[in-house]
């Protein structure tokens, strides 16, 4: 679930998992719930045939280009990818407990979140 206070941000990169392949893929956009949505009705010519989808984890930022930078750092880098979607699933399978993280709470600090 996304909270609603993540919404009034501007720009998300996210991470998806396919529930058939199991793959992942990771994208950007100003609107997680209708992109999540594109995905799972086969309007996005790499995930068609994939899907469904679900978001595990994403990070916000006040502005596009953030998110822009973001996603072509990760897709540029396989060791801060991998980084990214350990971080993602750890806070998407984690529990719900007071002393872990649950799918709705922040993971990351410096404005960033990564959260599923």
């Amino acid at each position: 679930m996304i909270p609603p206070s993540a919404l009034q941000e501007r720009a998300f990169v996210y991470l998806l998992r396919s529930l058939k392949s199991g793959k992942f893929y990771l994208g950007w956009t100003t609107d997680l719930k209708r992109r999540l949505q594109e995905h799972n009705l086969g309007e996005s010519c790499y995930t068609r045939l994939k899907g469904p989808w679900e978001l595990v984890g994403y990070e916000s930022f006040s502005d596009v280009d953030s998110a822009k930078k973001r996603e072509r750092a990760l897709k540029r880098s396989p060791s801060m990818l991998s980084y990214f979607k350990k971080r993602a699933l750890a806070a998407f399978q984690a529990p719900v407990s007071s002393t872990s993280f649950t799918r709705t709470q922040h993971v990351m600090k410096q404005g960033k979140q990564v959260v599923g």
